[in-house]
């Protein structure tokens, strides 16, 4: 079954004409899949990727169970691992249940003003969609009760574990009650995921959609190989060779979103950047532009890659090689969608990379087409034989690197974390816990990038001493890092933040207000 009309589903006639509206006639496979099972009640494992349509799969059945009459409870909650993603699933139910009385959505996430968040939440809603983070706030604060709903989404719940989201979603599901139902979608099932769907599934159905095929079967990938100098001026030759109208350009940085901004601009191309310190009505605003196409060339960080659904994304150029195959994948899932044809091309700057690419083109079992860039007055590999098997066999075994794995590297090495960004770009913080009160990198990166307008990409190195932790930050958001992991806290327990200095001796000591908060004697304010 990989697909059937949406008139054979046994959703109510305000949400055929919804799905009608939304130029929908037939489900993708996840949809044809999912949709009956979650309609009966069950508990579903759905393995699928960016550009299947799983949004709607869960969000079609979500909205048909969802008693419109009771507008005081929370029935349904969605938690998702960003805020684009979260805006993203938002807009998805609302034009679901644009038909059916009743039924209304909130978002909550990190980055908007809570109060709000929680002026919305008053008014009352039924459905509620947001991340980690925000949703355990407004838990603690009694503003978000959970006491009567009756589904849980976990959405792209792998995503969620790599940014240190496990604690917090256990957390959540424990406070919900245990005859709710539980649906979890992920890219990939690692041992965590696992654990998951046992300790809080009753008997999945696990649906699984071969979706490397599907996310690319409509996208042509190109590569080409040019200097590391040479590759502003190569995608300026991609745009042009192409004549590319609406397309993403990744970076894998921050500053290299900016910079790419710049250049595109004084090239006579009118780009907008997308990326984690960006204020979020900032995003927003992008975003929009983008979708009603005010903005035809679009440049972002990895932060932004599963969030971003817009129509008519003819290409996508990596600037910057993907750090693996899933973000590969993840990124040209944003073109040849809805039946539509769509064109990926990346830019390879070395021997290396092209082998890094020759692994994504093994795994995604997509051939990737070696396009001729001319840059500079001179052609690059004319030849018309791709050099990614020449890469390969010139290489002696011990010169090639390591396979790419199929899972985002959370670079952890011991209690370290590296990460690419430049020294030269970096504040150092030292914040008061560390191993002896079971601190984890991904502790550190949850609760920051929650804070913070940073994502977990923007944050560098991690080292984990005893009783204190150093991370690395972009330089112009040290303060903002201090000031917001002051006075917060970690598993429990209250930080204290500041400003490392090179020459000072870090301290490996708890202070006093930690002490007193393990020992269950909290005698200080802060909260």
């Amino acid at each position: 079954m990989s697909q059937i009309s949406f008139n054979s589903i046994n959703i109510s006639e305000e949400l055929q004409r919804a799905v009608r509206e939304m130029g929908f006639e037939n489900t993708t496979e996840i949809q044809a899949k999912t949709i009956p099972l979650i309609l009966e009640g069950r508990d579903i494992i759905g393995r699928s990727q960016t550009g299947t349509g799983k949004t709607a799969a869960f969000a079609i059945p979500a909205v048909e169970l969802t008693d419109g009459e009771n507008k005081t409870d929370v029935q349904v909650l969605v938690i998702c691992p960003t805020r684009e993603l979260a805006m993203q699933s938002w807009g998805e139910f609302k034009k679901i249940y644009k038909y059916k009385s009743g039924v209304k959505a909130a978002a909550i996430y990190g980055g908007q003003h809570i109060d709000r968040q929680i002026n919305e939440l008053k008014k009352g809603v039924n459905v509620v969609i947001g991340t980690p983070g925000r949703i355990m706030d407004h838990m603690n604060r009694k503003t978000l009760k959970l006491g009567k709903l009756k589904m849980v989404v976990l959405d792209e719940a792998d995503e969620m574990l790599d940014m240190g989201f496990r604690e917090d979603i256990e957390t959540i599901l424990s406070k919900t009650p245990s005859d709710r139902q539980t649906i979890l979608f992920s890219a990939t099932m690692p041992p965590e995921i696992l654990a998951i769907t046992k300790a809080y599934q009753k008997q999945p159905e696990i649906i699984e959609v071969i979706t490397k095929q599907v996310t690319l079967a409509a996208t042509k990938q190109f590569y080409c190989e040019v200097p590391a100098a040479k590759k502003p001026e190569a995608l300026i030759e991609i745009l042009k060779l192409n004549e590319i109208h609406k397309s993403i350009v990744f970076c894998n940085t921050q500053r290299m979103v900016d910079e790419m901004c710049r250049f595109l601009n004084q090239n006579g191309y009118e780009a907008v950047g997308i990326h984690g310190s960006m204020r979020q009505n900032v995003r927003t605003q992008v975003m929009k532009n983008f979708k009603t196409d005010k903005s035809a060339l679009l440049v972002a960080t990895d932060v932004a890659a599963r969030g971003i659904d817009a129509q008519d994304v003819e290409a996508v150029i990596n600037f910057d090689i993907p750090p693996n195959t899933e973000y590969y994948i993840h990124r040209i899932g944003r073109t040849g969608r809805a039946g539509k044809t769509g064109m990926a091309f990346t830019i390879a700057c070395s021997r290396t990379q092209v082998l890094q690419l020759s692994e994504i083109e093994r795994a995604t079992k997509a051939e990737m087409i070696f396009q001729d860039i001319q840059v500079a007055g001179h052609v690059l590999h004319i030849n018309s034989k791709p050099p990614i098997t020449e890469a390969i066999n010139s290489l002696s075994t011990e010169k090639r690197p390591q396979r790419i794995s199929a899972r985002p590297s959370k670079d952890i090495s011991g209690s370290k974390r590296n990460h690419p960004v430049q020294k030269a770009d970096t504040a150092r913080i030292v914040i008061n816990l560390g191993k002896e009160q079971n601190i984890e990198p991904g502790n550190i990166v949850k609760s920051i990038a929650e804070k913070t307008s940073l994502s977990g990409s923007d944050i560098g190195r991690i080292e984990i001493l005893g009783k204190s932790t150093i991370v690395e930050v972009p330089d112009a958001h040290k303060q903002e890092v201090v000031d917001a992991m002051k006075g917060s806290r970690i598993k429990g327990m209250f930080v204290d933040a500041k400003l490392h200095d090179d020459g000072m001796q870090v301290k490996n000591a708890v202070p006093e207000s930690t002490k007193r908060f393990i020992k269950g004697r909290r005698t200080d304010n802060r909260g």
